[in-house]
């Protein structure tokens, strides 16, 4: 069941923006050329998404299950699926950095925007989301120009940046836990496709997804001997929560991001990626995450 849940969640998320437009050629599902296609539920685009994704999930293996919970998600011929890279990155403008972005066709570059630290020190919530709304429409016009496999980017990085030797501050909106989570609401419905005002995305349809990262407590490179990948941070639960869950709590909540990803260290000893407190309890249960 567990299982089923976790590819429900991706083939959901999955389904939204691949299934957006139709196309004949990839990297687009349920391509309207291949007349088998037609007869699945998960093609009707009149039927809900969750109808859809439903459908889609009960026709999956469990051999087909499990390599999809990987960011290079491998194609399904028989059922009309493309391969699918969740890993696109932009930080502050379309990148090729990942695996899913591929500037080798028409279009060969995208907007590059000052680095986060520098944007935010602007404090200027709505430049921020029309920084977002660029670099969205920007993602979509790669995709829809077939030079892209995926439309999920890791951003933002809303970590808060409170020692200034860690080397990737300069990928965070700064210091303070409130402007981290504004700007952390303005780029997120910049990039998603919603108004500036929050409330505008209908039936779950993204202009591209966002991804807030990395939760939680991850602010620590090379440093002494040891590593982003394997260092514990140790956190009272008082700082957890005044300082360090703020943005990612209002990037749920408020901006209704589509992703967030799981740092890579230890909190109090617990990995975070297999922490259930975290992520079911405080970002399913109490705050509502859905994606």
């Amino acid at each position: 069941m567990r299982l089923y849940c976790s590819i429900q969640l991706i083939l959901c998320l999955n389904l939204t923006i691949l299934i957006l437009t139709e196309s004949a050629q990839p990297p687009f599902a349920c391509d309207s050329s291949n007349p088998a296609t037609k007869s699945y539920p998960f093609c009707n685009l009149t039927l809900p998404i969750s109808t859809r994704v439903n459908d889609l999930v009960s026709r999956l293996t469990l051999d087909e299950k499990i390599p999809q919970l990987v960011n290079a998600a491998p194609a399904i011929p028989r059922l009309g699926i493309p391969a699918y890279e969740w890993w696109s990155e932009a930080l502050h403008g379309v990148s090729n950095s990942g695996f899913g972005i591929l500037l080798n066709g028409t279009i060969k570059s995208t907007t590059s925007f000052p680095q986060v630290i520098l944007t935010a020190a602007s404090f200027n919530a709505r430049l921020w989301y029309r920084i977002g709304q660029a670099i969205g429409l920007e993602a979509r016009a790669v995709y829809n120009q077939g030079q892209a496999n995926g439309m999920t980017f890791w951003a933002p990085n809303i970590n808060v940046f409170r020692d200034p030797r860690w080397g990737r501050g300069q990928e965070t909106p700064g210091e303070d836990p409130l402007v981290g989570g504004i700007y952390a609401i303005s780029y997120v419905r910049g990039v998603q496709g919603d108004i500036f005002e929050g409330g505008g995305l209908k039936d779950g349809h993204l202009q591209a997804s966002a991804c807030c990262k990395h939760f939680t407590a991850y602010d620590l490179d090379h440093w002494n001997g040891v590593g982003r990948f394997s260092f514990d941070a140790k956190v009272t639960k008082q700082d957890l929560a005044d300082t360090y869950q703020p943005p990612f709590q209002r990037c749920i909540q408020n901006a209704q991001a589509s992703g967030i990803m799981c740092a890579y260290n230890r909190v109090n000893g617990v990995p975070n990626c297999a922490d259930k407190n975290l992520l079911t309890n405080i970002a399913r249960k109490q705050w509502s995450f859905q994606g």
